[in-house]
């Protein structure tokens, strides 16, 4: 039986969309015939989202054959969506204050060995500097559920980030983890420029959610956060994202529950989410959790690539959680997105060292490298780092990137804004060995441009880029 919300703040279709009893009978099911299964992969090259049967029929497969099927078309799918680029971009947690008392999180209100602090605005700009001068141009500010956290303090936030320049250095795209709003709070936050707003379900399973999140506390309310994105949607919010935390509940479930949200989402609204998140539990200050359900990481590759054939145009994001192979392995087939010179810790990026302190930050990180290694890293790998926010800020966002997300705008638009924007790092903030491997990687893609016109365009912005002091220049 649906559930319908009765909270004050609901959207106009608030409703509990997620049936554990059908999501488990799917998974339940016996393994479908080979054939099925390339049917299902058919559709996904065709870069058609999967519905969730579909999906649970990719998730129960047992033939290793197959398993390396799904993997391959994962990667081919990937790299007809989103070439070669893997976006880049940092977190800043600005205040750790919280009302939730959740399990598995270091922030939860009853961990006495939590050190609470909320940056300052000269604290939030010596911050922005910091990421400023690794190279950063991209951010998503992570907030605890608390009060002093509304939609006003996070506007206010935003826009300090953005005013924050030193010398080449600037914020170009904010993104958000916060608590769910009402629809007033979701308009404030997005006229003060926000990028996508991401909440996390946590766990789609309802007994889970239950069990991790105590009563009498915000986040207790299942209803109230699944509903949260339609909210931010319906206040004119179209760039939104998802996430679980896996290692609560079977891994598989929450990939259909995942899926699930995605889909009702592009029903209603008429575009899914703009990224998925994916992390694993993680050692946190404080956390004892059970390892059940903790993934492995070969269930874990499997998530990312079906993950990919289910939601053809989406982001994943994968996080430093992971260890360095882990992320450099499963960016081939799967992410679109990651972090990298990472510090969770409250003013981690100019009081902290080489070592984490667990009680200052959220969850242990599994990659400390720097920004400049990670780039260096991927470029030798043939990856285009992006720093571009191009679509968002000439409004290709929402269903308008549903609709160019094909190849033709991949060459057309995001390959040369991913080179420009490499190009600025390379010239303002990087190694001389990073820099040495990216003009290589630059004169590589250079040769490969079909297009005359647009290659002496390119070659022409990257000769600017150079040669003066002009940055930001975007197709």
């Amino acid at each position: 039986m649906k559930r319908t919300l009765i909270q004050p703040a609901v959207s106009g279709v608030a409703t509990d969309f997620i049936s554990d009893a059908c999501l488990a009978d799917l998974l339940a099911a016996p393994p479908a015939e080979a054939a099925r299964v390339r049917d299902v992969l058919d559709k996904s090259r065709a870069k058609q989202a999967l519905c969730v049967e579909e999906t649970a029929t990719l998730l129960t497969v047992t033939d290793p054959r197959l398993i390396d099927e799904i993997f391959a078309t994962a990667r081919e799918l990937k790299r007809d969506v989103y070439g070669y680029r893997i976006v880049l971009f940092a977190p800043l947690y600005i205040g750790n204050d919280c009302v939730n008392d959740c399990l598995y999180c270091g922030f939860r209100r009853s961990n006495v060995e939590a050190v609470r602090r909320t940056l300052d605005p000269n604290e939030i700009r010596r911050q922005v500097e910091a990421l400023e001068d690794q190279g950063h141009k991209r951010l998503i500010l992570v907030f605890g559920e608390h009060p002093a956290y509304d939609a006003d303090f996070i506007a206010q936030t935003v826009r300090s980030v953005y005013a924050v320049k030193k010398g080449h250095g600037e914020i170009r795209r904010v993104n958000i983890n916060a608590a769910p709003l009402d629809h007033d709070g979701f308009r404030t936050v997005k006229e003060a420029g926000i990028g996508t707003y991401q909440i996390f379900q946590e766990t789609y399973h309802h007994d889970t959610y239950a069990r991790v999140h105590p009563p009498r506390t915000r986040k207790a309310d299942y209803l109230n956060r699944l509903d949260a994105l339609s909210r931010a949607m319906e206040a004119g919010i179209d760039d939104v994202g998802l996430g679980a935390l896996f290692g609560l509940y079977d891994w598989r479930f929450e990939v259909l529950g995942l899926v699930t949200h995605a889909l009702f989402l592009q029903r209603h609204f008429g575009v899914g989410p703009h990224t998925i998140s994916f992390p694993r539990l993680q050692p946190a200050s404080g956390v004892h959790f059970h390892e059940q359900h903790l993934v492995s990481d070969e269930d874990f590759k499997r998530l990312i690539a079906t993950l990919r054939l289910a939601v053809p145009y989406t982001g994943l994001i994968l996080t430093a959680r992971e260890s360095a192979d882990i992320r450099r392995e499963v960016m081939e087939f799967g992410v679109s997105q990651i972090d990298a010179g990472s510090r969770i810790e409250i003013g981690g990026y100019t009081e902290v060292g080489d070592a984490q302190c667990m009680e200052r930050e959220q969850f242990q990180l599994g990659d400390l490298r720097s920004l400049d290694e990670v780039m260096r890293e991927l470029v030798v790998d043939g990856y285009i780092p992006s720093f571009c926010t191009a679509c968002y800020r000439l409004g290709r966002t929402g269903e308008h990137f549903m609709e160019f997300a094909i190849p033709g705008f991949i060459k057309r638009f995001c390959t040369p804004n991913a080179l420009t924007t490499l190009l600025e790092y390379l010239t303002d903030y990087a190694s001389p060995a990073t820099r040495a491997a990216g003009e290589k990687l630059i004169a590589t893609e250079l040769a490969r441009l079909e297009d005359s016109r647009l290659k002496q365009e390119l070659v022409a912005r990257l000769q600017r880029i150079r040669e003066s002091s002009d940055r930001d220049l975007y197709f």
